[in-house]
C-alpha cells in the first residue's frame, strides 16, 4: 500500500494559517477545504460537540458560525512538530448577545496532502 508522507513545515504552517483565516473570515465552505475527507473534529470541553468526517463537520459550520457572531481566532503562537501543530488563541466573539472572549489551544495533525486530519481543541467551556 501507498506510503504515509510527512508534510513539511511550510505545508503545516499553511495549512493551518489557511483554515484559521477561512474561520475568521466566516466562510465555511473554505473552512471544510482545509480539512480530510476523514477528518476527526475532537473538544474536550465538557458539554462540546465532537465530529467525524467533513460532511457532518459542514453540516455543523453554518450554525456555529451564526451562533458565535463575529467570531475571531487570534493566533498566540504556532508551533510545528513534523505533521503536529498547537496553536494558544484567543477566540471573541458575541453569543446570545454577549461578548466572549475564551483562551484555548488547537492541536492540528496534518496528512501528507495537505489537509487537516485531526483537530483537537482545548477550552474551558466555564466561560461560555
Amino acid at each position: 500500500m501507498g506510503q504515509r508522507l510527512t508534510p513539511t513545515r511550510a505545508t503545516v504552517e499553511a495549512c493551518v494559517r489557511g483554515y484559521l483565516d477561512a474561520l475568521n473570515a466566516h466562510d465555511a465552505d473554505r473552512v471544510v477545504s482545509w480539512v480530510s475527507r476523514e477528518f476527526v473534529n475532537e473538544h474536550t470541553a465538557k458539554g462540546a460537540v465532537s465530529r467525524r468526517g467533513r460532511a457532518e463537520y459542514r453540516a455543523a459550520l453554518d450554525g456555529f458560525l451564526a451562533e458565535f457572531a463575529d467570531l475571531h481566532y487570534a493566533v498566540e503562537q504556532l508551533v510545528v512538530d513534523g505533521a503536529n501543530c498547537a496553536v494558544p488563541y484567543r477566540m471573541t466573539a458575541v453569543l446570545k448577545g454577549r461578548p466572549l472572549d475564551i483562551r484555548g489551544v488547537f492541536v492540528f495533525v496534518v496528512d501528507g496532502a495537505g489537509l487537516i486530519a485531526k483537530r483537537t481543541d482545548y477550552w474551558d467551556s466555564g466561560n461560555v
